[in-house]
């Protein structure tokens, strides 16, 4: 076993099952999907760079990000099903491409490969509203409704109250690379199963989930009612379509 900082291990055993957070998440977000998945597998979450106990506090490019993941599953015994939610569906998709012997298949949640021209400057104003210290949990729960389960996870108790784990510098630093790039070509490089769930709701950029699931042969499955973490708006349909994708892909 592993003991990487970072590595959060659920349960299960047989083919090895990756879970990848979205910005400013952790491994432990994943654990109401991974209860269900262990029948299907070894199901394990990892911190990325700069999120939860992963000792490495800095900014990181998606390739670092990638090649860690990478790094991981081959420690772990891979190759892997990688499913990520957000920044972690790019990961996932960056790691199918650049180390195709190591990922088996992959679930890309509520990701676009072309955010270019957006800013991080458009998210400051809301993040800057947020306290800098939660007084509890259940405070975190109310300000965060409806996902405030999943920024439970996210926080730490320190200096006389909850805050958050994640550096929002480094978040900013993060996701600026996200505005500048294409990672259509990285896409184009996939040849493992793929899965992609869209949120109805969405705020990325129209069609371009539609057109990853086609560019790669996938299947492209849009969730009504969903916002962004699709896993937690509907759980029981995120739960149906992965664990059909799981199925097709079994050996």
């Amino acid at each position: 076993m592993s003991d990487r900082q970072g590595l959060v291990e659920f349960g299960g055993s047989g083919r090895l099952i990756v879970l990848l957070h979205g910005l400013m998440g952790r491994a432990t977000t994943w654990w109401p999907v991974a209860r269900w998945l262990t029948a299907h597998g070894r199901v394990v979450g990892w911190d990325a760079r700069a999120h939860g106990r992963n000792p490495h506090r800095e900014a990181a490019s998606t390739e670092e990000f990638a090649d860690d993941v990478a790094a991981l599953v081959d420690e772990l015994g891979g190759p892997a099903v990688v499913i990520g939610h957000s920044m972690g569906g790019l990961h996932a998709l960056v790691t199918a491409a650049r180390h195709p012997e190591l990922v088996r298949g992959v679930v890309v949640e509520d990701m676009a490969p072309d955010q270019r021209g957006r800013t991080v400057e458009a998210w400051r104003p809301y993040f800057d509203s947020w306290p800098a210290v939660f007084a509890s949990p259940a405070h975190v729960r109310e300000f965060f409704a409806p996902y405030g389960d999943y920024f439970i996870e996210c926080v730490e108790e320190r200096d006389g109250g909850y805050h958050l784990i994640a550096d929002l510098e480094v978040m900013y630093r993060i996701a600026a690379e996200w505005g500048e790039r294409s990672y259509w070509p990285y896409a184009d490089q996939v040849r493992c199963p793929l899965l992609v769930i869209e949120a109805e709701h969405t705020a990325m950029p129209e069609g371009q989930q539609v057109e990853l699931a086609r560019r790669t042969g996938g299947r492209h499955v849009r969730i009504p009612g969903t916002g962004h973490v699709v896993h937690a708006d509907a759980p029981d349909a995120y739960h149906e379509v992965v664990e059909e994708f799981l199925t097709e892909i079994s050996d």
